[in-house]
């Protein structure tokens, strides 16, 4: 995972080195703008990074990675959904999804930053809720020849809306957080769960709450839920456990920064994998 920006290394050259390296995907956050009187607080702690002001859309930042690729994997993660227009960013994930021949992957999440939320429109009290509809919404206009929907956040009538996604029923929607109603949000719309800040330390609490989501898919039907961490940790002792507790994948930031930084990082990376 990078920040893509105007600062850093270009995001189809960071593609292609990924991809040459063997890694199974690369994702790219959001953010639209930053406003400068903010209370909400940096979820890391101290100041907010400058990466968070430069940061490409995710979209054509994505796009300019999977045309300089051919079996990488191209993710949002996470796309703040609940900031966008519904029927647009259906167009935008069946567009990408296409054009990168079915290699995307739709990480999506409420965020944190409740004065950009506020800027777009959206009330924060509601934002999961709101989300939820837009998911929904999206899922009927990928799927559906003629959809149409009708909530409290988003509304129209019976539409056309292509291209279609390549990939069927649509490309997997993994649903990001770790607050208490996340599961809930993963089993009403999700495919997939994008996990964070899980390391050896509450290895065991996140692998109870695993155990309960999957029994929870189980029991209405539905196949295992996959399961990618964001914000992996590098130790010998983390990854055993990812692997004990079935993650498909442990997603890795580099810094938004040059080429040589991100490469050395990179090389670094690519070693701890060799060594799974």
């Amino acid at each position: 995972m990078m920040f893509p920006t105007d600062y850093a290394i270009d995001p189809a050259e960071l593609a292609k080195e990924v991809e040459d390296r063997g890694f199974d995907s690369l994702w790219f956050p959001e953010h639209s703008h930053i406003p400068t009187k903010r209370e909400s607080p940096y979820p890391g702690g101290g100041e907010l990074p400058r990466m968070y002001v430069h940061t490409y859309d995710p979209f054509v930042a994505l796009t300019a990675a999977a045309a300089a690729t051919t079996t990488l994997k191209v993710a949002t993660g996470i796309c703040l959904v609940i900031q966008r227009d519904t029927i647009h960013t259906a167009k935008e994930v069946a567009s990408l999804d296409r054009l990168s021949g079915g290699r995307f992957l739709f990480g999506v999440g409420g965020g944190w930053n409740r004065e950009e939320m506020a800027d777009h429109g959206t009330d924060p009290r509601t934002r999961m809720r709101k989300m939820a509809e837009q998911v929904t919404a999206m899922k009927a206009l990928w799927t559906q020849e003629e959809a149409e929907f009708h909530g409290e956040f988003v509304d129209f009538e019976r539409s056309w809306a292509w291209p279609k996604p390549l990939q069927e029923p649509h490309p997997p929607v993994y649903v990001g957080g770790m607050g208490p109603g996340v599961e809930d949000r993963i089993l009403d719309f999700g495919d997939a769960w994008l996990p964070q800040r899980v390391g050896p330390d509450n290895l065991d609490e996140f692998a109870q709450r695993a155990d309960a989501l999957q029994q929870r898919a189980a029991d209405a039907g539905r196949d295992r839920i996959p399961m990618s961490l964001f914000g992996a940790e590098t130790s010998p002792e983390a990854l055993d456990g990812y692997r004990r507790v079935g993650l498909e994948r442990a997603i890795y930031g580099v810094s938004s920064a040059e080429r040589d930084t991100v490469l050395k990082e990179l090389d670094d990376l690519a070693k701890l994998v060799g060594q799974g």
